[in-house]
Order: C-alpha cells, then sequence, then structure tokens
C-alpha cells in the first residue's frame, strides 16, 4: 500500500473504551489517473479490515486463530487495477443487482428494459459496468467505541440500462468483539430494481492455505434452495434439501457433495452455486444465514442479514488463471462466497420476493460478517 497518507484518524485520548481505530490513505493511482484510497479499521481485539473505495471492497479481513496468528481470510488480488481491468468481484460491493437476471431483461410497469449481458444470455452483478468497478466517493470515516466508513455512489437514470438516478451508500462499521456489519443504502427517483451484497470469497483457514477452504465447515439454516436451469436461472421452484447435498442444516464439510456428478444441480453449478432460501425469511434485524469454521485453526465466520436468501459459492470459476494474494495462483475452491441477497432474478420471477424500489421509499439492507474462534 502507498505511503502516501491522506489521514491518520489517531486515537486520541485516554479513553480505553474507545479502542477502535481507522486509518486513511491513497492505496493505488489507476492507468487512467483515478486514485483509489483504501480505509483501515481496526478493533481492539486484533481484527481489522482494510477497504477499497474501488467497487467499496472489502480488500482484507485480518483475523486471529486460537492461538493468536493473524491471517487474511478473503482472497482477492494485490493488483487493485485488476479489480478494474479483470473483475472477479472479490468482496465487491455488487449491483444494482446482485446475482443473475434471465436474458437481461426485466419488465416494471408495464416497459420492458435490455440491461448488458455479461454472463452468456445473462446479466450477472449489474452487467460488467456496475458498482463494483466504480470508484465510489469516501464520504466519511470515523472511530471511537466503533470504527466506520461510509462511501457513496450516483448512478444516473439509464447507467447500464436500468431506470432511475439512485444514490447509492456503503457503510462499514467494525467494532471490537469482530464484528463488520455492512449496511446497503439507496434511494432513487424512479422505480427501479436493487439488491445490493458484499461479494467477499472466504477461507477461514486463511487466504493462500494450500488445502484450499473445501475443509471448511459450513452451516446454512435453510430448509428449501432455489434449483437451477444450465444457465443458472432459478427455474422458480423451492426445492427441500433434505436428502441432497445442499442439505447444510447440520454443519458438514463443504467438499461433501461438491463432486456429486449424480446431481444436476451440482453438474449445472460446477459445485455450489445456488440461492438458499433461508429460513428466517426477510428480517427487521440481520439473522443468521450462515456459519463457517476452519475446524484447524478455529476461525469462525458468522454472515447475519435482514434479505431472505443467500447465494452459495463454492468458488467453482477460480481455474488456475488468477493470481491473487501473496502471489497465491488461485484453483477451485481456493475461497468461498456467502452473499446474502434477494433471490436471483427476483424481477422475473413474481413468487420471489420483490426487488423493486420506489421513490420516497428507501432500500436498505444490512449484513454482518462476525468473526470468532472455537476453542
Amino acid at each position: 500500500m502507498a505511503a502516501n497518507v491522506l489521514a491518520v484518524l489517531a486515537l486520541g485520548g485516554a479513553n480505553p473504551a474507545l479502542a477502535a481505530e481507522a486509518e486513511r490513505e491513497i492505496a493505488a493511482t489507476l492507468d487512467d489517473g483515478t486514485i483509489v484510497e483504501a480505509v483501515t479499521l481496526s478493533g481492539d481485539n486484533g481484527v481489522s479490515v482494510t477497504l477499497l473505495s474501488l467497487g467499496a471492497t472489502l480488500w482484507k479481513f485480518m483475523a486471529p486463530d486460537r492461538d493468536g496468528v493473524m491471517a487474511d481470510i478473503t482472497i482477492g488480488s494485490d493488483d487493485i487495477q485488476s479489480y478494474k481491468t479483470r473483475p472477479n468481484y472479490w468482496g465487491v460491493t455488487v449491483g444494482r443487482f446482485a446475482n443473475r437476471i434471465d436474458g437481461g431483461r426485466f419488465t416494471l410497469d408495464g416497459k420492458t428494459y435490455q440491461l448488458p449481458t455479461n454472463d452468456g444470455e445473462n446479466t450477472l452483478h449489474g452487467g460488467g459496468n456496475g458498482f463494483d468497478v466504480q470508484n465510489w466517493t469516501v464520504s466519511k470515516v470515523t472511530q471511537g467505541s466503533k470504527a466506520q466508513a461510509v462511501f457513496t455512489l450516483v448512478s444516473e437514470h439509464g447507467d447500464s440500462g436500468y431506470p432511475g438516478r439512485v444514490e447509492a451508500r456503503t457503510t462499514y462499521t467494525l467494532d471490537d468483539d469482530g464484528a463488520l456489519t455492512i449496511t446497503f443504502d439507496a434511494s432513487t427517483d424512479k422505480p427501479t430494481i436493487i439488491n445490493m451484497t458484499n461479494h467477499a470469497l472466504f477461507n477461514m483457514a486463511g487466504q493462500g492455505a494450500p488445502q484450499g477452504a473445501m475443509d471448511n465447515i459450513l452451516t446454512i439454516p435453510a430448509a428449501r434452495y432455489t434449483p437451477v436451469t444450465e444457465n443458472l436461472i432459478p427455474t422458480g421452484e423451492l426445492r427441500p434439501v433434505e436428502g441432497t447435498p445442499f442439505d447444510f442444516r447440520k454443519a458438514k464439510p463443504i467438499r461433501q457433495g461438491l463432486r456429486d456428478g449424480g446431481n444436476q444441480q451440482i453438474v449445472y453449478g460446477r459445485g455450489f452455486d445456488h440461492n438458499f432460501a433461508l429460513d428466517k425469511g426477510v428480517t427487521r434485524r440481520p439473522e443468521l444465514a450462515a456459519r463457517l469454521e476452519d475446524p484447524v485453526s478455529g476461525r469462525v465466520l458468522e454472515v447475519l442479514s435482514t434479505e431472505p436468501g443467500v447465494q452459495f459459492y463454492s468458488g467453482n470459476f477460480l481455474d488456475g488463471t488468477y493470481v491473487g494474494k501473496n502471489d497465491t495462483l488461485y484453483r477451485m475452491g481456493d475461497g468461498i462466497a456467502l452473499e446474502p441477497q434477494k433471490f436471483p432474478d427476483a424481477p422475473n420471477q413474481p413468487d420471489f420476493a420483490s426487488a423493486r424500489v420506489d421513490p420516497g421509499k428507501p432500500y436498505r439492507h444490512v449484513m454482518v460478517y462476525r468473526v470468532s474462534v472455537a476453542r
């Protein structure tokens, strides 16, 4: 990271309760002259996160194991330029619409909108010029009992084909207990669709661990999931997980069922790349969406959210062509995503929770990445 510091927020004062710190600096200058800022939030228990203005991205997430050894639990790249020129969604804020939209089309109030297609015939994570490759404004950085960074972005009417001028905000808040709360807010001047999430890929053994993330133990409190077509678009069915590789109601290693070629859904996804309909549904406050644990290091991640679904992606498209952090060559299973969100293709699926947002009725999604250690 560059040493050209924009601002360093020192703790100041003698109050030991105000232990969460924040530091802001220049991280990189892109080839087009864009200045990317980094904000590092640190908690009293040693947990820290580094965020980038490019994509309002969770770039690094440092967490201790049961012996106090720190590791970055997210995969990604040290090359910030690559987040724009070769995006892989590592830790980014995804929008306007996370996940897939069938054919890149949806209809709202009788009008059909066509979006860019960047996933075969479908639109994925905004269409290729989404929130993830935009340089957000660092609007506010604070510290105290919690450390916080606020990123803002304006997406004009017609941006990538979406209606409405959207003012979006992503707020990261880290406390001293190892909980990183991410709050997504957005407002619009015309009816539109919004579905925002974070797309971090985790390995609780630490990024670059030679065993990958497949021995991480996963729990998802969902009795049903949304099966997909060969193009990874939900069929509209909510299918029971019982008796299938998709049953994570009891904790089990990710590798269990990952290569079950007898299950057509695993074949379609090349592993797990499916949305789970959380038993909790839509909630006012974040509730458990997933739990991930590395049994060797003891590191634990709990994902909480107010949204009704979580997409579990087992890193199936990491094919050895991505050189990541610390010159690690990433392959399938080196990291997994647990993305809380509305269901994929919700604008075209009337039985799914609506992604519609209207003027005067702003969008909000609150999610939490909470890390701890199992003794």
